[in-house]
């Protein structure tokens, strides 16, 4: 038996998976669909910074557009200790569309000028 909080909605619901997969805990199937990802294939947005050429500072802030499984996060991590990109850079700008084959784009979360 596992317990998990519910992250789908502000309530919080508190959730419990038997051996059998059954969740119980749930006001809505969201929770339900939540514990089950989260037991088979547990996924996290991406948050980090690169190196950037710039005059106003060293590091930009990134992240992933869509959460991609935890077995991908340290590959990810490790690959964008390698990368460093210039100014200018707009807030959303793509930085690596589909980044170690995730499906998921590593976007700029800061816009830097100069």
């Amino acid at each position: 038996m596992k317990n998990l909080t519910c992250i789908e909605c502000p309530r919080g619901c508190n959730l419990t998976i038997d051996d059998n997969l059954k969740v119980t805990g749930n006001f809505c199937i969201r929770g339900q669909k939540y514990a089950l990802d989260e037991i088979s294939n547990p996924k996290r947005v991406v948050t980090s910074t690169i190196k950037i050429k710039s005059l106003e500072v060293v590091r930009l802030p990134v992240k992933t557009s869509m959460p991609i499984s935890k077995k991908l996060m340290f590959t990810i991590l490790k690959y964008l200790d390698n990368i460093q990109i210039e100014a200018p850079i707009k807030c959303g700008d793509v930085i690596i569309k589909n980044i170690c084959d995730s499906g998921a784009n590593l976007i700029a979360t800061r816009t830097i000028l100069k």
